[in-house]
């Protein structure tokens, strides 16, 4: 326990991000009512450079990075990350200690004209995701995709002043802000592949901290946990970053992990879906089953063409 019971909690510089981390103090009191707890803002590479595509900032971790210098360097002692946004390799010297329990993973549409399917031919769609562009072209081929960065509010006011006709957001994002009166369509998340641990929070500290990991270890849900390593399992396995088109979703149901996931192309004219399940045991080993069945149904070719 730390002496002064003072403890610095990490968050990037962002409404949406500011928000988490607050909910993850808020339950953190619960439980540790005589600590402190302090919040530290980060800014980020990904926050810094808002005009520049994620892809072309370096895709994997440009929400992370800066967070964890500030843990390596002993400017805080927990970094809140959202699950989706952490590289699948963890940074030498931390470790991933908890995971909150998952708000509703799917993917959103917010439009002024209805529904996904009804959208008019030719709807301008915005979303920064890749992953996301390559699903709405499978399914609406005939609407263009925009590309689009900035916080939530910036992204819902183009669908308001009518510069865009919709944009794909984040269920989980929405509800945390208190927005969900704005999500005009839930995605099926059976064909509209949320991105790894989206919905969930990644709590981060120095590997070597076992005060900190026994005061963030009440806020591990277990079932999220499960479903999360799996999901970082299989896109390790693939090689992929986190902004590359390959998503998937776990979810434990009576002791028993399933996984469905997809692997695409950029331009989402090849698109891959495989399902397995499996024991809860080795969550892992269940993401890289889901990753080694993508393989043999064609996922290699689709990979390595990414990586060119």
């Amino acid at each position: 326990m730390r002496r002064n019971g003072h403890i610095r909690v990490g968050s990037r510089r962002s409404k949406l991000a500011i928000t988490q981390s607050q909910s993850v103090i808020t339950e953190l009191v619960k439980v540790h009512p005589d600590l402190e707890f302090e919040l530290i803002e980060v800014v980020t590479t990904g926050d810094r450079h808002r005009q520049i595509s994620l892809e072309e900032l370096g895709g994997e971790g440009v929400f992370v990075r800066e967070l964890e210098q500030a843990l390596e360097q002993n400017r805080i002692d927990l970094a809140v990350h959202s699950a989706k946004d952490m590289p699948t390799k963890i940074a030498e010297g931390l470790r991933l200690a908890a995971i909150s329990k998952r708000v509703d993973p799917r993917d959103v549409i917010v439009s002024r004209s209805g529904k996904l399917s009804e959208l008019a031919s030719g709807a301008r769609v915005g979303t920064g995701s890749q992953r996301r562009a390559v699903q709405l072209r499978v399914q609406r081929p005939d609407v263009e995709v925009c590309g689009l960065r900035g916080n939530v509010d910036t992204r819902l006011r183009k669908v308001s002043s009518g510069e865009l006709d919709a944009v794909l957001l984040a269920a989980a994002a929405l509800i945390r802000l208190g927005m969900e009166d704005r999500i005009t369509e839930s995605l099926d998340p059976d064909s509209f592949t949320p991105a790894v641990g989206q919905g969930a929070l990644g709590i981060e500290i120095r590997a070597d901290d076992v005060d900190m990991a026994e005061i963030v270890a009440p806020l591990n849900h277990e079932s999220t946990w499960l479903s999360v390593l799996a999901e970082r399992a299989f896109l390790e396995a693939l090689g992929g970053g986190c902004r590359a088109p390959i998503a998937a979703l776990g979810n434990v149901d009576a002791g028993v992990l399933h996984m469905h996931g997809i692997v695409a192309n950029p331009s989402g004219s090849d698109i891959l879906r495989a399902e397995v399940s499996g024991g809860v045991a080795d969550p892992e080993s269940v993401g890289r089953m889901l990753a080694q069945k993508m393989m043999e149904i064609g996922a290699a070719s689709l990979v390595e063409r990414k990586q060119i």
